[in-house]
Order: C-alpha cells, then sequence, then structure tokens
C-alpha cells in the first residue's frame, strides 16, 4: 500500500482534532467499538484523509466500513496527538476475489508516522515510515477471518525509537512474541493514530475495536 502524496500533504496542513480519552495511564488513552456511534457516516471525531469509511451494522455489531471501489488507498485518523511510548491496535476483515487480494494496516504518529500493514498479495507484514517501506516479514494472511493488528512505538538509544508490531487470528489469544521490530534514529513526529485499507479485491474491508494504549516495556 502506497499512501498518495496527497494524503501527505493533507496531513501537514491539518491541525489534530482531540477526542474525550482516559488520563490515567493505567488504562486504555482511547477505545472505540463503534456500538454507540450512529450508521452511516464515520464518527464525528475522527479525521478522515480519504475514503468513504461509513459505520455499519451487521446482526447485534456495528463496524467501520471501506467500500470495495474505487481501487485506492484510504485512511482516517483517531484519538489524541501521541508521540512515543504508546500502542495502537485494530481489528481488520477483509476478502480475497481470486488472486485480488487488499492490503490494510494501522499506524502511529500520523500520516508520515510508522505503519503496521497487511500486504496480503506479498505474503507479508510490513513496517513504513510514512511511505517507505522499512521492513518486512512473511505472514500468512486468512481471507474472510478477523485479523487483529497492533503497532507500538517506544524510546530506543541515543534519541531513536524501537516500532514493534504484531499480527493474529482475532478469535485467539495474543501472541506473547511481536512479529516484526524495527529499530529507527530518527523520532517520529507527534500525531494521531490511523487505520487504512487499499480495497484490491473490490470488496470492503471493515475495522473495529480501535484502541490506544501506553506501550508496553518490550
Amino acid at each position: 500500500m502506497k499512501l498518495p502524496s496527497s494524503l501527505l500533504a493533507a496531513a501537514a496542513l491539518v491541525a489534530p482534532a482531540f477526542s474525550t480519552f482516559a488520563e490515567d495511564s493505567a488504562n486504555p488513552i482511547f477505545t472505540n467499538d463503534f456500538e454507540a456511534a450512529e450508521v452511516g457516516k464515520a464518527p464525528a471525531d475522527f479525521m478522515v484523509m480519504s475514503g468513504d469509511f461509513a459505520v455499519t451494522a451487521e446482526g447485534a455489531n456495528k463496524f467501520l466500513e471501506l467500500p470495495g471501489a474505487p481501487l485506492d488507498t484510504f485512511g482516517l485518523l483517531f484519538g489524541p496527538t501521541q508521540k512515543v511510548g504508546v500502542s495502537a491496535s485494530a481489528r481488520f476483515f477483509a476478502t480475497n476475489k481470486g488472486r485480488k487480494m487488499p492490503a490494510f494496516g494501522i499506524s502511529l504518529n500520523g500520516v508520515a508516522g510508522f505503519r503496521l500493514q497487511v500486504s496480503a498479495s506479498k505474503k507479508e507484514l510490513e513496517i513504513f515510515r510514512g511511505d517507505e517501506g522499512k521492513k518486512s516479514v512473511p505472514f500468512a494472511w486468512t481471507p474472510g477471518v478477523w485479523t487483529k493488528l497492533k503497532i507500538q512505538v517506544r524510546a530506543g538509544e541515543g534519541g531513536g525509537v524501537i516500532v514493534e508490531g504484531k499480527a493474529w487470528p482475532a478469535d485467539a489469544a495474543e501472541p506473547a512474541a511481536w512479529t516484526i521490530s524495527l529499530e529507527d534514529e530518527e523520532a517520529p513526529p507527534a500525531g494521531r493514530a490511523g487505520i487504512w485499507g487499499s480495497p484490491y479485491a473490490g470488496t470492503p474491508i471493515r475495522f473495529d475495536d480501535l484502541s490506544i494504549s501506553p506501550a508496553t516495556a518490550k
């Protein structure tokens, strides 16, 4: 998933918006499961960079959905502005159509920050900084199953940062170990968390259970 330059430029011009969030570091900083959200549009406190994101209901569950067309990269930002010492997670649901497969991810530090991405067609889990791929590991994505992604950015040596990510079936226990990690010598700018989707399969991508929490020690 390559972020359009228009998204990077727009993010630099938009002042961050703030949501109501917990002050106690022992609790999540931000959560949204969309159960209280109005169907048919994105929550008002989300910053939609591009894409027709809308809350949708299926049975008793509500979630955010990105349509399967057009075939491009879309994203939105959520939660309060953060820099380091923070993690973000969400659940993602997507399907394939033959050999056509989606890409989706979660990010920290705004559009130009770090993004953890499932690139289904490449069978990889990747870390990007802005539009630059920094590291990848093999990852077998299962279509039609909710997948959970978690990314965290914490302080490293000499002013740099350590970026860690993991991906697993959402109905399974969270793995103890990180699936992928990266050391970057330059700390990122402060920015909001984000979710991203490229519906290359031509089918919708769903997002649910967004959360931001303090980073763990490892």
